[in-house]
């Protein structure tokens, strides 16, 4: 296990097996998860024999491409991970403070339709070092601090089930950058065993359930998971998540023309939340090229959102950030290796 994937008390065994006193562990775990260091050289109050064996386990990120909006500052980052994977991060400033978005895996086996993230399939699970070190690389990088952390970049995060928690247990320490964990929200598309195991874990972090339709036929079209989990199943692991954990869960909705976003879809969808203690995220989708999905026309996403609200749903309509740099999810990871690709052919 790489050292930015060790809890304190792990590092602390570590350094003490390998002869040296106990309170290096504290130095060395505060230089990588506090002053977020990029290089074992930047140590230096770490002596230079400990600082030769820190190196062989000590695995940073490297910055390929960093795009930033002109329209609202929002960053999007590109990053090679030490095996020549490449993976994708957000920056997205606002007022009631910074956010990143950061992916969970190296691609994605999940297939959902509309995702840039799917097109390429998986790749490998990232280590919780490669989790954190986007939070940490890009806090650096930008000179802000975050604030809140979002797990819905490329990938599954429950389907790299371990390496999350470890990650949200290292991302929330209290010696380390010590965010709260009610300003972390971890989403998914619905694996409904992992939705439990989740709940049972004792988190205060916020669950987000990638739900796209009102019905298993329409989600089946969408996303490859409803084949495997009905609608039912997955809203009865919500509720579980809501009981244990007493946290609002909210419903993704991508809204994409002529196919989830009548009139119809409104009151279904209205219907099957009813009494749900949730708030849904309306997404207009963006369109990539290699499907034939429409953007939501802004008069259905706001006519989608007035069913909602005469329903008494509690509903938002998701802001669109760095629309200049294209943002959305995966589509700066596949145009940058696309470009690799061509450059090499």
């Amino acid at each position: 296990m790489d050292l930015k994937s060790m809890t304190l008390s792990e590092l602390t065994d570590y350094v003490t097996q390998k002869g040296y006193p106990r309170f290096r562990a504290k130095q060395i775990y505060e230089w990588c998860h506090v002053k977020l260091v990029r290089d074992v050289e930047e140590m230096k109050n770490i002596p230079r024999d400990i600082r030769e064996w820190v190196k062989n386990d000590f695995v940073s990120l490297e910055v390929v491409e960093r795009l930033e909006s002109k329209a609202d500052g929002t960053n999007k980052f590109v990053f090679r991970l030490f095996d020549g994977n490449v993976i994708e991060s957000v920056f997205m400033p606002y007022k009631h403070g910074n956010s990143v978005c950061i992916s969970s895996q190296a691609g994605c086996r999940m297939g959902c339709l509309f995702c840039a993230s799917a097109l390429n399939g998986l790749e490998r699970n990232l280590t919780p070092s490669e989790m954190l070190d986007q939070v940490y690389a890009i806090s650096r990088i930008t000179r802000e601090r975050v604030s809140n952390v979002v797990v819905m970049g490329t990938g599954e995060p429950l389907d790299n089930y371990d390496n999350l928690c470890r990650f949200l247990t290292l991302l929330t320490d209290e010696n380390g950058l010590h965010i709260s964990q009610r300003n972390v929200t971890v989403s998914s598309c619905g694996l409904v065993p992992e939705i439990y195991r989740l709940a049972d874990e004792g988190f205060a972090i916020t669950f987000a359930l990638s739900l796209h339709a009102s019905n298993d036929e329409k989600r089946k079209a969408l996303m490859p998971v409803a084949n495997r989990y009905h609608i039912a199943e997955v809203l009865d692991s919500c509720r579980y998540y809501f009981d244990k954990t007493g946290r609002r869960i909210t419903f993704e909705y991508s809204l994409v023309a002529g196919k989830n976003d009548g009139v119809e879809d409104a009151e279904e969808l209205s219907a099957l939340l009813k009494g749900f203690p949730c708030h849904v995220n309306l997404i207009p989708v963006n369109p990539i090229k290699e499907r034939e999905f429409k953007r939501a026309d802004q008069n259905s996403v706001q006519k989608f959102k007035g069913m909602l609200e005469k329903n008494a749903m509690n509903v938002t309509i998701r802001r669109g950030m760095g629309k200049d740099i294209d943002a959305a999810c995966g589509q700066l990871r596949k145009a940058y290796m696309e470009s690799s690709k061509n450059q090499c052919s």
